[in-house]
């Protein structure tokens, strides 16, 4: 199976302190984001895939040939980010999302997330359980039915399933279905998004199989979103072998 990670990267680490590509925040004096998502997805992948800003792209470092980028003119969503890299990953059987500040995700999580994607109209969406959890994905029996948010106002449960930013998906047909959902979703009414995360319970009512994949270690799910994100993962990386 063909595989192309998809990263959305568009974000400016300003809420970090930064003012460049939020994907080129430094986590120890030699790394960055970027080359540790880029050492974990290359061993797995057919392709990467960078969704830039204009400005990101203008400062970004040269590439290896195995990654190409798009531009992403105005932070719309996640959803508008993923297929602007639309013409890249239809080329291949699945396509792997990863956030472009999930650096804990493991390869582990991310190798078994491929080993249980079946090509055609399925998903593999990685998912933990949260004391707290600012995205919570609500199942009936074996079938994803919605997503609550907290940032569109949803109330989320202790111990609820979170995802750990990192999604599989089998490419055929899902162009179609995206076009689909955006024709009959609302913009979320606090972000004005039209949101990526309820696009997959959209899918498990138009015949898609979306299969969780328990992640046993809650980190996963954090991202770098605040400063004291950052810190917490510069003290991991400072002392990972």
């Amino acid at each position: 199976m063909s595989v192309c990670a998809v990263i959305p990267a568009a974000g400016r680490g300003t809420r970090l302190g930064g003012n460049g590509p939020k994907i080129l925040t430094p986590l120890t004096d030699s790394r960055t984001i970027w080359s540790v998502l880029y050492d974990r997805l290359t061993p797995l992948v057919n392709h990467i895939h960078l969704v830039l800003s204009p400005e990101g792209a203008s400062v970004f470092p040269a590439l290896p040939a195995n990654v190409s980028t798009s531009i992403q003119p105005a932070p719309t969503g996640m959803g508008d980010a993923i297929f602007r890299g639309y013409d890249i990953w239809s080329r291949h059987d699945a396509v792997l999302v990863v956030w472009g500040d999930q650096v804990f995700v493991s390869a582990d999580t991310l190798s078994r997330s491929l080993a249980a994607l079946v090509p055609g109209r399925n998903a593999v969406l990685p998912v933990t359980r949260m004391t707290a959890p600012y995205v919570e994905y609500v199942f009936s029996g074996a079938a994803l039915t919605k997503v609550l948010q907290t940032r569109e106002g949803d109330v989320t449960r202790p111990g609820g399933f979170s995802d750990v930013g990192t999604f599989a998906l089998g490419t055929d047909g899902l162009k179609p279905a995206w076009e689909a959902y955006r024709a009959t979703s609302p913009r979320g009414g606090a972000t004005g998004e039209i949101n990526f995360l309820p696009f997959l319970p959209f899918l498990a009512t138009q015949g898609w199989r979306i299969t969780p994949l328990e992640v046993a270690d809650a980190t996963e799910a954090r991202g770098i979103n605040t400063p004291d994100d950052l810190a917490f993962f510069r003290s991991l990386y400072k002392t990972a072998p």
